[in-house]
């Protein structure tokens, strides 16, 4: 069973039931965020156990929103590896760095552990037809999630997005239509479809699901480091959901009483000096993001002009004690070579952001040698050719 209760409203803690469909808490234009009965799953769920599951992300189904597991759209997504970066430890001189390689999901992303949560809880509240907008790897992750469903699903994508992805949407039997802007002008023409009814949007935060499947990324790295975390976790950010569902599965792990020790990581969210909404606010002191003009980068997941969630996003990251760092476009393309090179990973460039920051934060001292870092590899360098 799922031990979800309901749902709530990080800024005015309105509580919302989880039997009917949401959105988002209209009052606040906040995401909301699904709640679970953690005492009780305390007292009857054992973390070995779980870890000696088959692989997967549903083997923490407990902890996640669907509450019928015949309902659930799985393609074998979540456990991706934990890699040792030992052959570039000798030029960033720094010994215990991993990456969490994300290529390995299906449909070559992250994108697959959320998608995988909100078309199955979809199905689950009888919603079968879904819409998103999407930089690309959302949409295809959507699409294929939804024909495992057997729903139907509409993409509106940027018409710079590359035509693998567009193809491989469309393979999936969705829907595709290209728009001549970027992702918030999609999310424009998804907020109109879903206010006809006849569509459900799972845009980022605009529904409370997506969240929950990217949250097994922290279950995952408190499992492979043996119930503890690491000192610093650097996330490509754009809409932001991975790094609040980490956020959200590290305190939920500390109320289970599975870690190991009290230490929390800093949160260090990158992104392109093109389009760089969160590091203007952290370093400004604001508590909201100003919509980014002219957004432009190579990596294309994080070129989000504004996330609805910027508010939780700058509050985690201070809360912390963490870090927005943005990095140049010729600092992304050498450090995906770095990967490649050194390390056996193609990664996208979003990924290589992350290698990009980690070296910046090295040179300005504040990573140090003997502290442990997490970068994340979030989608594969394949799909961007």
């Amino acid at each position: 069973m799922s031990y979800l209760t309901h749902l709530d409203c990080p800024e005015c803690k309105r509580s919302f039931s989880s039997e009917n469909v949401q959105s988002f808490c209209r009052d606040c234009h906040s995401p909301l965020l699904a709640r679970y009965d953690l005492s009780n799953a305390r007292k009857i769920l054992n973390r070995d156990q779980i870890a000696s599951r088959p692989k997967g992300m549903w083997r923490w189904r407990e902890l996640l929103p669907v509450k019928d597991f015949s309902k659930i759209s799985s393609l074998g997504e979540g456990d991706s590896p934990l890699i040792m970066l030992r052959n570039l430890s000798p030029i960033i001189k720094l010994k215990n760095v991993w990456v969490k390689d994300e290529s390995r999901n299906p449909t070559l992303s992250f994108k697959a552990r959320g998608l995988s949560a909100a078309v199955s809880k979809a199905k689950e509240l009888g919603l079968r037809k879904l819409t998103i907008p999407t930089a690309g790897n959302a949409g295809s992750a959507m699409a294929a999630y939804a024909s495992r469903a057997g729903s139907i699903s509409s993409v509106v994508m940027p018409a710079d997005t590359p035509k693998a992805i567009i193809s491989e949407c469309s393979l999936y039997g969705a829907d595709v239509q290209l728009v001549d802007g970027l992702i918030s002008d999609c999310a424009n023409i998804v907020s109109k479809m879903s206010a006809s009814g006849e569509w459900f949007s799972v845009s980022t935060f605009r529904e409370p699901y997506r969240l929950e499947g990217k949250k097994t990324l922290g279950f995952e790295i408190a499992q492979q480091l043996g119930w503890h975390l690491p000192d610093y976790i650097i996330y490509p950010t754009g809409g932001g959901t991975g790094l609040v569902g980490m956020w959200k599965a590290f305190h939920e792990l500390q109320v289970l009483g599975w870690l190991e020790d009290t230490h929390l990581p800093k949160m260090i969210a990158v992104q392109s000096e093109g389009c760089a909404p969160f590091v203007k606010a952290f370093k400004s002191g604001a508590e909201r993001c100003e919509f980014w003009e002219g957004a432009s980068t190579s990596a294309w997941g994080i070129r989000v002009p504004l996330s609805l969630a910027d508010r939780l996003i700058l509050k985690i990251i201070r809360e912390s004690g963490g870090l927005a760092v943005a990095v140049s476009e010729n600092d992304i393309k050498e450090s995906q070579n770095e990967l490649s090179i050194h390390s056996g990973i193609f990664s996208s460039p979003e990924g290589a952001a992350t290698l990009a920051a980690l070296n910046l934060l090295i040179a300005d001292g504040i990573i140090r040698d003997g502290e442990s870092v997490i970068l994340f590899v979030t989608a594969s360098g394949v799909k961007y050719q």
